[in-house]
């Protein structure tokens, strides 16, 4: 099992906290600020699957881009470009689970960002 090193993690769209990390699996909360939204992005090694709990989503899973709201998830199959925004006036919260044989951070492949990270 991996060691959890720290727990929250900012990012210029919100933060993420790491919940829980085992054999082929992490769960994260992960918020996201009022207009803000993550890289269109891809991985080579996880699925993930967000389930919303707090707000409501726009996602972009491949060409589709669809609504998410509370008590809503949606999954991302691996190697499926994606994005999450909030367009909402208060933090988006949801759960995020990751599985797959490689959990890391890096394991993130940016088609578009709008924070001009690579």
């Amino acid at each position: 099992m991996a060691e959890m090193t720290s727990r929250r993690i900012d990012r210029p769209w919100g933060y993420f906290e790491t919940l829980d990390v085992g054999h082929r699996f992490q769960v994260k909360r992960i918020s996201v600020n009022p207009g803000a939204r993550l890289s269109l992005q891809k991985h080579k090694h996880r699925s993930e699957h967000w389930v919303v709990v707090h707000g409501t989503a726009i996602v972009q899973r491949g060409e589709e881009r669809m609504i998410v709201r509370e008590n809503e998830s949606v999954y991302i199959p691996i190697g499926t470009e994606h994005r999450l925004e909030n367009p909402g006036k208060l933090p988006l919260q949801l759960i995020e689970v990751q599985s797959g044989p490689y959990l890391g951070e890096d394991d993130i492949v940016r088609a578009a960002d709008s924070y001009g990270r690579a």
